[in-house]
């Protein structure tokens, strides 16, 4: 395994962070803006649901090859790749006028943030080996500090410059952090000579590895509950509550995301110290953060005052941060560093794409029996992907840690 630096590469968790914020904020500016864009265009709620799902379900058909170029070319180049195509159509999506060119320019966001992740995560993966989960929860307040900001600023500016004018803003800086990125990202120290890695890599192992089986499903759990939550609660605050966009998208954010970032920094320090003789920490952690969010989730839908809204918000956010700081420290436990990228595609690919049903099943169900109840319903798949990854950690992490450290390793 690759040798622990001695000294935090800052300004690389630095440009990663940036990166994955405007991931993040892109994905986020449209849900902040969905009443607008459905009363400027005469969309459906099904509709809206749709051109969300379309973006996760591109997200889970380009990652497996994003997990493909993160192994077998230049990480620093996939990153950058990622960063300026998804930035670009972002930009572009300010000029839609309608259904079928928003699903498809949404759609290439997606396809395109696809390949950031697995690059990156297997990139923060190799320079930060003695402070992995550290490292990975620093970058993860990126996905908090992105969504909450593009849910004040995204809303803010649709409420005074027409929701057009966010895309054009957020788009135009990510275009410029790309060519930053160029000059100063620094590129991955793992050899690609060897064994020669095939598109199915990353599957193979994964299916082969009964704990990465489970640690997927249980994410695959969370992202759904994520993606509806995400897509939704702005709507949620805006209908329910009468909140104006940009109080809806602050508030449906801001809650949620501050606690968040105060769950992962705590957790991924302490997975640090406790997984060196107890690497088991790291899935335990995670499904804490499931089982004991579950519960807030659907306090959610049920409140019927604000303030506890707001609270159930938080609390929900923080032991999801508690999830998140482990999320590829987990999986990398029982991972070989070389094949981390295609492992965590075909990850990604399975939880997205199973994921990206939500926005859609909560928006044809929203005239149906409400929000409320599609909200707080969304808590019983925390609670299923929390027994999930409990079981991973109690019956097959032990001997699938054992295989990778005792083995000789091979892929192809």
């Amino acid at each position: 395994m690759t040798a622990a630096k001695s000294k935090f590469n800052w300004e690389l968790i630095l440009l990663l962070w940036l990166a994955f914020f405007f991931n993040q904020a892109d994905r986020q500016i449209f849900n902040v803006v969905l009443p607008a864009v459905k009363a400027d265009l005469q969309l459906s709620d099904l509709e809206l649901g749709v051109i969300s799902s379309a973006f996760i379900l591109a997200i889970g058909v380009f990652v497996p090859v994003a997990g493909y170029f993160g192994d077998k070319f230049s990480k620093k180049k996939v990153i950058i790749f990622s960063v300026l195509i998804w930035t670009l159509a972002t930009f572009c999506t300010g000029f839609s006028g309608g259904f079928v060119i928003l699903i498809f320019l949404r759609s290439v966001v997606g396809g395109s943030e696809a390949f950031y992740g697995p690059a990156a995560n297997s990139l923060i993966g190799e320079k930060f080996a003695s402070n992995l989960g550290h490292a990975m929860a620093i970058h993860q307040t990126s996905l908090y500090v992105g969504i909450i900001l593009s849910g004040v600023i995204g809303g803010w500016m649709a409420d005074h410059f027409g929701w057009r004018t966010v895309f054009f803003v957020f788009g135009l800086i990510g275009v410029i952090l790309a060519i930053w990125m160029k000059f100063r990202l620094e590129d991955s120290h793992v050899q690609k000579s060897g064994n020669t890695i095939s598109f199915l890599t990353g599957f193979k192992i994964l299916i082969n590895t009964k704990t990465a089986v489970l640690l997927t499903l249980g994410f695959g759990c969370m992202v759904f509950v994520n993606v509806g939550y995400l897509t939704w609660a702005p709507t949620f605050l805006h209908e329910k509550y009468g909140l104006s966009l940009t109080d809806a998208g602050f508030s449906s954010m801001f809650y949620h995301h501050l606690c968040a970032f105060f769950g992962v920094m705590l957790s991924g320090k302490l997975s640090d110290r406790l997984a060196v003789k107890k690497p088991m920490v790291r899935p335990m952690i995670q499904a804490t953060g499931l089982l004991l969010g579950t519960p807030f989730i659907f306090m959610i839908g049920a409140s019927g005052s604000l303030p506890w809204v707001y609270f159930a918000f938080g609390m929900f956010g923080f032991f999801r941060g508690m999830f998140d700081s482990n999320i590829y420290a987990s999986l990398f436990s029982v991972i070989h560093e070389r094949v981390r990228s295609s492992v965590i595609a075909a990850m990604v690919m399975i939880a997205y794409i199973f994921a990206s049903f939500a926005p859609a099943i909560l928006g044809y169900f929203k005239p149906i029996f409400g929000l409320s109840k599609g909200v707080s319903y969304l808590s019983f798949f925390y609670l299923a992907g929390g027994l999930i990854i409990l079981s991973a950690a109690l019956i097959t992490f032990k001997k699938d840690r054992e295989n990778l450290l005792n083995s000789t390793f091979s892929y192809g």
